[in-house]
């Protein structure tokens, strides 16, 4: 499993957890994700889009148009209240497969 694959598997709660704290827009959260990780994760804007739109269906996220002087107009993204519940989940769900993962493999140890 290359990082592309991890990646690819937590993107929902990469973009959740950016959320969590205020509106962004896709580009933002783009450089987040690159600045966060220590370059080490990489979006792509063209594949967070696509995220955000699938979230935004799913009730998970809310986005709406804003336009701003001599700016082009962004569409930023907030967190909503099942977006909040299902993050929960999925951080919780992840931690007991971190947990998991270093029982069975003693990687924490190396």
């Amino acid at each position: 499993m290359d990082t592309q694959d991890l990646q690819r598997g937590s993107a929902e709660m990469i973009l959740l957890s950016l959320l969590e704290g205020r509106q962004r827009h896709g580009y933002e959260l783009a450089k987040l994700v690159e600045s966060e990780s220590g370059q080490f994760l990489q979006f792509h804007v063209a594949s967070i889009y696509p995220m955000l739109y699938r979230l935004e269906r799913k009730g998970l996220v809310e986005g709406r148009w804003v336009e701003k002087a001599n700016e082009r107009r962004r569409r930023f993204y907030r967190l909503t209240a099942r977006g909040r519940t299902v993050l929960a989940d999925q951080r919780r769900t992840w931690k007991e497969f971190v947990r998991a993962l270093h029982q069975v493999t003693g990687f924490n140890h190396a």
